[in-house]
């Protein structure tokens, strides 16, 4: 099943508790943190050992997360400076603060790598302690911060950049809906209003330098009243422009880790011609105009992920981000594969410490640039292994989005089997064209379909005469598509298609459909 990207909001309590936590024991998650790493997050969350000297707490500084996050890793201040242009104050929180190298919470976090978000619970890279205490940047609360003060010319482009430790003070908690609506209605105070301004110079220097965002629609898990639904979000702008401070902060970072010599870099190579070949495939059989002479990077800018056969056509295109990876590299010696093929440049990451490992040591890398250091050795000690660290748990994490997705689905359809639904054929597999996979055009459910699979109770009916003399070959139905016999017709690929529920069991059978 293709790659979502996956919210979940709402409540936490829900009846499925039991298949989750089995499907937690099932891939090994560590839930429960050991007693002596929540010793040593009690107390350094009431005593952190690290403090900065540097305060700049009078900078009202904001978040913008979902509306239930408490993991806040992120807080920013925009202005226009003096002259022209713009500064970027991106404070991150400071994890390395109250993480010694070498104890219990360290050992732990390599163990864990990222936070893996499950329906009805989250478990975290920190005990929440520290990841939605002590260390997140919460509204109203003082925190240790690696704050980034990024000048920008009047196009946004980059002039200077600087990264320091330093105490902050966040004045808000925004989401995006909240922001999107403040920015539209002209209510917005200048600090939030210029996200838009700066997000969208941040983006048209993205489609000169040929990178590109893909806007592909979230798949959002909702706790609702003890039950599961499934729901669709389209991206907002906000979410963009959001996005384009994060990537901002990326790119400043890797070019600090590359001009020093010592760095973690998040690297993409170029998608190979076959991979761009089946997708130009793809957008014909999803009735999408794509030129030759039109690159891909502006047909992806041109899409509407609200369009259904848009976006089937958007996830199609995160087949294109196979191959990502890290890659560390000492000594002054530049990697062979220094760029990440969609932000078209150099990158890395350093802005979800909380939750993703690698962020932690790119801050402390950064930090030692700015400041005209060597890093500390327990950073250097520890490159050597990240890459591999961080491609086991981008794997385990990616697992638990997509078998949650899939249980959830499940319990939503378990009582539907054996009715039909319109759906778009949106995915098929290449060197097994009856076998795709299925978007129901009336609910959130993106699952399997299979053309030559056989349904016991439906091969009875056929055997009994009901498809047969009609014209249309053995078990055929209308539009060619075969479910019983020995020559199933491929799956239509982009068109409408009328499917049958045939198993749908959270824990235990995936949701599968058949053409009706």
């Amino acid at each position: 099943m293709p790659h979502r990207h996956l919210r979940v909001t709402g409540a936490a309590q829900a009846p499925l508790g039991a298949v989750l936590r089995d499907l937690r024991a099932q891939l090994d998650v560590p839930e429960r943190f050991p007693a002596d790493v929540l010793a040593e997050a009690e107390r350094v969350a009431a005593d952190p050992p690290r403090l900065p000297d540097r305060d700049e707490t009078a900078i009202p500084f904001f978040t913008v997360d979902p509306p239930t996050s408490t993991d806040l890793d992120q807080a920013m201040h925009l202005s226009r400076r003096h002259g022209g242009g713009y500064r970027v104050r991106y404070a991150i929180a400071d994890v390395a603060a109250f993480v010694t190298p070498g104890g219990p919470l360290d050992a732990e976090a390599h163990r864990r790598v990222t936070t893996l978000y499950f329906p009805d619970e989250r478990v975290p890279l920190h005990p929440t302690e520290l990841s939605e205490g002590a260390a997140s940047l919460l509204p109203d609360q003082t925190r240790p911060a690696v704050l980034w003060t990024i000048d920008l010319d009047a196009d946004g482009r980059t002039e200077t950049t600087d990264v320091v430790r330093a105490l902050v003070r966040s004045r808000a908690k925004l989401d995006y809906d909240g922001v999107q609506k403040a920015v539209d209605a002209g209510t917005a105070e200048e600090p939030v209003a210029l996200l838009k301004d700066i997000g969208r110079l941040r983006e048209a220097l993205e489609v000169e330098r040929g990178g590109i965002s893909l806007n592909v629609p979230e798949q959002e898990i909702v706790a609702r009243d003890g039950t599961y639904a499934l729901d669709y979000r389209a991206p907002l702008p906000a979410d963009g422009w959001n996005a384009q401070i994060s990537l901002l902060t990326g790119m400043a970072a890797a070019g600090l880790m590359l001009a020093c010599g010592t760095g973690i870099l998040r690297t993409l190579p170029a998608a190979p011609d076959g991979a761009v070949g089946r997708l130009r495939r793809t957008a014909t059989a999803l009735g999408i105009d794509w030129p030759h002479h039109v690159p891909y990077a502006r047909l992806v800018r041109s899409l509407d992920p609200r369009q259904p056969h848009h976006a089937a056509f958007l996830q199609e295109c995160t087949t294109l981000l196979r191959g990502a990876g890290y890659t560390a590299f000492d000594g002054g010696d530049t990697p062979p594969l220094a760029t990440h093929a969609a932000v078209a440049a150099p990158y890395a990451h350093c802005t979800a410490p909380l939750r993703r490992l690698v962020d932690r040591y790119a801050s402390e890398l950064c930090l030692a640039a700015c400041a005209g250091q060597d890093p500390p050795d327990w950073v250097r000690a520890a490159l050597p292994r990240l890459p591999s660290e961080m491609a086991e748990g981008t794997r385990r994490a990616g697992t638990v989005e997509r078998e949650c997705v899939d249980i959830v689905e499940a319990a939503v359809m378990k009582h539907r089997i054996g009715e039909t639904f319109d759906a778009v054929v949106v995915d098929v597999k290449e060197n097994e064209p009856t076998v795709g996979t299925v978007q129901l055009t009336d609910r959130a459910v993106v699952a399997r379909v299979e053309a030559g699979y056989r349904d016991e109770g439906q091969a009875g009916r056929r055997a009994e005469g009901e498809g047969e003399g009609q014209g249309e070959g053995e078990g055929g139905t209308a539009g060619g598509v075969g479910v019983i016999g020995t020559a199933a017709a491929q799956l239509p690929l982009g068109e409408r298609l009328r499917v049958r529920l045939t198993q749908a069991d959270p824990g235990r059978a995936k949701v599968l459909f058949v053409p009706a």
